[in-house]
């Protein structure tokens, strides 16, 4: 298989890469420590198209795959911003991309074209506090009431919430008792922000400063039919189509947060002398930056691989399995070398001001977002070992 890059794909990691370094990490640090949203860099990667990656073109979108949102990705993180694109623009894109793939012609029209250039953002309300990792025991319920729902419920860990124009909610439509199979009655639907019926209050993380993560309270939300996005009761199977991609994505984040934190461990370890050389020099310092750089390096080929299979419409269990082998072993990867870059840096690796431990705080969302390290191992030893379900 040939993953020897196009000269668009060669570009579009050029563009990436100058973002950003134009948004290095001393940008960063200061929107972290002021818990200030990055307007600036959203503004950039939307002027320069990012946002319209894989939209249909007939709604201003961009004819791209996998590969070169995957591509995007992993130039923005390693370009100087760490963390900071791979948390954003995943979930910039992401509700744009349910949209793009289940939304009528209606819906499409209203929403995407702004979507695409970037001036509208649409949040993802999945999650549940009592539901967790089971999200098909979702409590939020959409009751019919004439032509219009009435949804109620809560979600939570909902980011950007706050800057978003519309968020796309997924909720029953039908009791889980009385669903033919657990993944029936479920819907999606689009709702317009502001709501006077939906609130939300900020929640304290350990990382991403800049983006803030919300409880949201669905408090007899009436929307109408309109609103209903594909067909009711098939919503589940609607969003399946971004467990992948998403797989892929945070894969391809923690890559380029990895690779930025090896080079500069690398940076410093030949600039910083102790006892008459650099610190660089002694085999403690250089073993384990390679033995991390090499098990990155390796990841990222599983990332490119899903990638391209994914673009490739292969088969959705190869396709699933290749997509969480990538996930497992990047963010493994991207935590391992993180760490790595900390230690070299000796105490100033506890400094903010050296970066690495912030990106080594960033990195560790992965294991548990979007999907934890122990689902994407249950889906490989059910679906590639043939082991028995476990859960």
């Amino acid at each position: 298989m040939n993953f020897r890059l196009t000269e668009e794909q060669d570009l579009l990691v050029e563009t990436a890469l100058n973002i950003g370094a134009k948004f290095d990490p001393d940008y960063w640090l200061k929107m972290d420590q002021a818990s200030s949203y990055p307007v600036e860099f959203f503004d950039s990667i939307a002027a320069h198209g990012f946002f319209s990656l894989g939209i249909d073109s007939a709604y201003g979108g961009t004819p791209a795959g996998m590969m070169e949102l995957a591509l995007s990705m992993e130039g923005l993180c390693r370009g100087g911003a760490g963390g900071g694109p791979a948390l954003g623009y995943l979930f910039g894109t992401l509700g744009a991309n349910i949209l793009n793939a289940n939304a009528n012609d209606a819906q499409k029209s209203q929403y995407l074209p702004d979507m695409a250039a970037g001036t509208s953002m649409c949040a993802f309300g999945l999650s549940e506090p009592d539901a967790g990792t089971n999200s098909l025991n979702m409590s939020t319920f959409a009751k019919k009431d004439g032509s219009d729902y009435i949804i109620s419920g809560s979600k939570w860990y909902i980011t950007n919430i706050e800057r978003s124009d519309a968020i796309v909610v997924v909720a029953r439509t039908q009791k889980l008792d009385e669903s033919a199979s657990r993944s029936d009655g479920v819907s999606l639907f689009i709702v317009d922000l502001p709501n006077d019926s939906l609130t939300y209050s900020p929640i304290e993380k350990h990382a991403y400063g800049y983006y803030k993560s919300h409880m949201v309270f669905l408090d007899d939300v009436r929307v109408p039919k309109e609103a209903l996005i594909g067909t009711e009761g098939q919503g589940f199977r609607q969003i399946l189509g971004t467990l992948n991609p998403e797989r892929i994505l945070v894969a391809a984040g923690a890559v380029g947060i990895a690779r930025l934190a090896i080079a500069t461990a690398v940076k410093y370890a030949n600039e910083r002398a102790v006892f008459d050389q650099p610190i660089g020099a002694h085999q403690a310092i250089q073993h384990p930056l390679a033995a991390a750089y090499a098990k990155i390096e390796s990841a990222w080929g599983s990332v490119m691989l899903a990638a391209s299979l994914h673009d490739q419409d292969a088969n959705p269990v190869e396709v699933g399995a290749k997509a969480n082998m990538a996930k497992y072993v990047a963010v493994e990867a991207a935590i391992e070398a993180c760490y790595q870059a900390m230690q070299t840096h000796g105490g100033n690796g506890f400094a903010k001001e050296y970066h690495v431990e912030r990106w080594w705080r960033e990195v560790q969302l992965f294991r548990l977002a979007p999907v934890t390290q122990q689902m994407t191992l249950n889906f490989i030893s059910e679906h590639v070992l043939g082991l028995p379900r476990s859960y």
